[in-house]
């Protein structure tokens, strides 16, 4: 198999599972209506676990531009294959949410909230605020690369190491998705999104395009850093890329930090000034 059909099934698997469990979850008159997060971290996992079963013999399985842009980064991976699959891994996603629009064709008109029809597709912060949701994203990811390095260099039976990655994927959603939705992945979001774009799905909504540069910017600083950090701190190698992504995350870090504080001093500004009017 080609690395490019690799890299599109297997990242169409992943949205099948991924945006399966979650269509089963938040759409109405589903056997699996209202399962909850858990139900859905696990199976996330389990479908990172197959997807890589799938296809990790033939192109590693990266299935995430994260993955993809990080190990390039530290030269596992040639560049001059990144965009090749990069582009599979969107075209797959697009694909895997297409099939779970049509496996779910009845329960689109009996679901009334767009917010969840939306979420079937793509990922969105539980309190808005776009740099601190760059920062969870970023966070994130770059667990999911320092971990994927850590599996790396341990040895385990035959067979085993896609479920290790797949328990990777549970606990970041368990322990940091709760923020985002933990798209840790630019195609797992980017390729649904265009999907729930283009469908035809019945009292759908817009697609939130003003939110959708977080979940593909952040997960690629956090995939490339992740990496570069990895090779920095626990085999000595302090490279450019390194000090650069440093940089970067200390100038997203600062950013976040003061919106956040700017957001507070607005709602106390607010407060006091409906106090004043009332007096």
């Amino acid at each position: 198999m080609h690395e490019f059909l690799a890299e599109l099934i297997g990242t169409m698997i992943l949205i099948i599972f991924g945006g399966g469990v979650v269509a089963g979850v938040v759409l109405k008159n589903s056997k699996a209506e209202g399962a909850g997060w858990v139900v859905i971290t696990i199976a996330w996992g389990l479908a990172v676990a197959m997807a890589v079963y799938a296809v990790g013999q033939f192109s590693g399985a990266h299935i995430n531009p994260a993955v993809t842009l990080g190990f390039a980064a530290v030269g596992e991976f040639p560049w001059e294959k990144v965009p090749m699959y990069i582009t599979a891994q969107v075209i797959g996603a697009f694909v895997g949410g297409v099939i779970v629009f049509l496996n779910y064709l009845p329960h689109w008109k009996e679901t009334e909230d767009q917010g969840a029809k939306l979420a079937v597709f793509s990922t969105d912060p539980a309190v808005r605020s776009p740099f601190s949701n760059l920062v969870s994203e970023i966070i994130g990811t770059f667990v999911l690369l320092m971990g994927l390095m850590f599996i790396g260099a341990n040895d385990f039976t035959d067979g085993l190491n896609p479920m290790i990655v797949g328990a990777l994927i549970v606990a970041i959603g368990m322990s940091l998705g709760g923020t985002t939705g933990y798209a840790i992945n630019p195609a797992r979001d980017l390729g649904p999104r265009i999907a729930h774009a283009f469908l035809p799905i019945p009292g759908k909504g817009g697609s939130d395009w003003s939110y959708a540069w977080v979940p593909v910017i952040g997960p690629a600083i956090g995939g490339i850093y992740g990496a570069v950090f990895y090779r920095a701190m626990f085999l000595g190698e302090f490279s450019t890329l390194f000090w650069v992504f440093s940089a970067i995350m200390a100038i997203i870090l600062v950013s976040a930090a003061m919106s956040e504080l700017k957001e507070e001093r607005t709602a106390v500004d607010r407060v006091e000034k409906k106090i004043g009017e009332v007096n």
